[in-house]
């Protein structure tokens, strides 16, 4: 039951007022943060994007890193994305060639394209730094700026 309740949520929500304007930024939000990687050299898979997702293929970047290495190096900064696997994958799911990242948390909360290519400047020093303490400690106080900038809750 929790399943049709979820979908009647989703459904009431997509019949509000604000909700296409929501859908818009989500997407306009997703592509400044692809941008923004894209500017730090990081492969995008299908060179952008036209949803939510922005999927990264760190195999001509940063070829001895790996998605599961990225994912926990920016839980630890407060930023939460997945590994996961890219086409032509050669490594295992677990521990992938990729990440992907979305936007809808983050437009709920109420960023805007600037905030998302902050986003993205923070996930590029990570991906280039997955183990400096010192890189960490600095993103993790840009991470924590941008959330007090836009609580969740007032």
């Amino acid at each position: 039951m929790h399943n049709i309740a979820g979908k009647a949520v989703g459904f009431k929500e997509a019949l509000e007022p604000g909700f296409e304007e929501y859908a818009e930024q989500t997407v306009k939000n997703a592509r400044a943060l692809g941008g923004h990687l894209q500017k730090h050299d990081l492969s995008l898979v299908s060179g952008g994007t036209d949803n939510h997702l922005v999927l990264v293929d760190l195999r001509d970047s940063h070829p001895d890193v790996t998605g599961k290495e990225v994912e926990e190096a920016l839980e630890d900064v407060g930023i939460v994305l997945n590994a996961n696997t890219v086409p032509g994958e050669t490594r295992s799911p677990f521990v992938a060639s990729g990440i992907r990242a979305g936007t809808p948390a983050l437009t709920t909360r109420g960023f805007d394209e600037d905030d998302c290519e902050t986003v993205g400047h923070c996930i590029a020093r990570i991906v280039d730094n997955v183990d400096d303490e010192s890189v960490k400690a600095e993103v993790a106080e840009i991470v924590e700026e941008l959330c007090e900038a836009s609580p969740i809750y007032e």
